[in-house]
């Protein structure tokens, strides 16, 4: 299709924006499973656990977060503290090539942080990571540091990204996106460290694809200069709240497909 000019595009946006940005999305989407919670140590956990394995089928997906939700017992931070991930068999499948070993690992480096933070919210407001250009790539650095700290200094890329120099960071900025989003919609809007304004859009291959296809970017790769390229763009459109168009690029590319 040809490229539209800059009004139309933002026509366009906000048009699937707004069509798929409402209460009937959660249902199918893993942002129900963090949604159940009221308290926010239980959001960031499960948020966290259920971006970590968002990726494949949806379907899948969110039944291996209603599984992971199982495990804990329906109390994931007293899951946590209690350390009783330990007893899990590493080999246990947990999401495709997500296993028990990657998520004690994660739930190691979490429980670290919690015990001396209280939450993962103020453990980025203490590191000063909305003061940061990038805050999502200084938030998955410094966590990687914990992690490792839990983990006898191992790293473990199922769990974060290693290669922060070019990782899109899909799955945590779309963690990012139901914390920090805060329109009362789909998002929950519970963190404070980071504002809406400094989110970066979750990219996949639909959503790379469909970005190419209306002329967000010319980059075929989906890395991060392609993130940084799109959600500057988007910030033209609607600075104070980028990355609702996410909602669009994923309508838009189901209705294309």
């Amino acid at each position: 299709m040809p490229m539209p000019n800059i009004n139309q595009l933002k026509d366009l946006l906000d048009r699937e924006a707004a069509r798929i940005n409402t209460p009937d999305f959660i249902a199918a989407d893993p942002v129900q499973f963090p949604r159940r919670f009221t308290e926010l140590p239980d959001v960031e956990i499960v948020a966290l656990l259920s971006a970590t394995i968002a990726w494949g089928n949806r379907k899948m997906i969110c039944n291996n977060c209603e599984k992971i939700i199982n495990i804990m017992g329906n109390e994931p931070a007293h899951y946590l503290e209690s350390q009783d991930y330990e007893l899990l068999p590493d080999e246990m499948n947990i999401h495709r090539t997500f296993f028990a070993r990657n998520f004690k690992y994660l739930l190691r480096g979490l429980r670290r942080i919690y015990q001396r933070y209280g939450t993962l919210n103020d453990f980025a407001t203490a590191h000063h990571v909305g003061q940061s250009e990038e805050p999502a790539w200084h938030l998955v650095e410094i966590m990687q540091r914990e992690l490792a700290a839990a983990n006898g200094g191992t790293n473990d890329s199922r769990c974060l990204p290693t290669n922060l120099v070019n990782t899109a960071l899909k799955r945590i900025n779309m963690a990012l996106r139901w914390l920090v989003r805060d329109d009362g919609i789909v998002d929950m809007g519970v963190w404070t460290a980071i504002k809406p304004s400094q989110l970066f859009i979750p990219l996949d291959v639909h959503v790379g694809n469909t970005a190419r296809q209306l002329g967000l970017t010319t980059r075929r790769a989906n890395d991060k200069k392609t993130v940084l390229e799109i959600t500057n763009l988007l910030r033209e459109l609607r600075p104070n709240d980028p990355i609702i168009y996410d909602y669009a690029l994923f309508g838009y590319s189901m209705n294309n497909q």
